[in-house]
């Protein structure tokens, strides 16, 4: 069963937004920043791992960021308090960061060297 849950950690002042698989590892990762809530993290697991494969890992790393390493379980404690969301509520906050990284990215091309 996939869960959607958030958690703010107040230290970074950083929302994470988790999309999990039924054995509580990440899917999908979002990171929101500041109070502008600026996305700095829109990453797929499955994009990553292709991406990994293709040897593009670091141009997704640069565009998207990365999911987190472990599941739920090792994140307990420590701050990390989430709460759920439904579906719906990630998917709106996940269009929204995908698009600003990608926005980002295209206007922050690298230097020929």
């Amino acid at each position: 069963m996939t869960r959607w849950l958030r958690s703010y950690w107040a230290e970074e002042d950083i929302w994470f937004y988790f999309e999990l698989d039924a054995r509580g590892y990440p899917i999908r990762q979002i990171e929101l920043e500041g109070p502008a809530l600026d996305p700095i993290v829109a990453a797929s697991q499955s994009e990553w791992r292709t991406a990994m494969q293709t040897g593009n890992g670091d141009e997704y790393h640069a565009v998207y960021g990365s999911v987190g390493e472990g599941g739920i379980h090792d994140w307990e404690g420590d701050g990390f308090d989430p709460e759920d969301l439904t579906a719906a509520e990630f998917e709106t906050v996940w269009a929204r960061a995908r698009a600003a990284c990608g926005a980002r990215a295209r206007t922050h091309t690298m230097p020929d060297v």
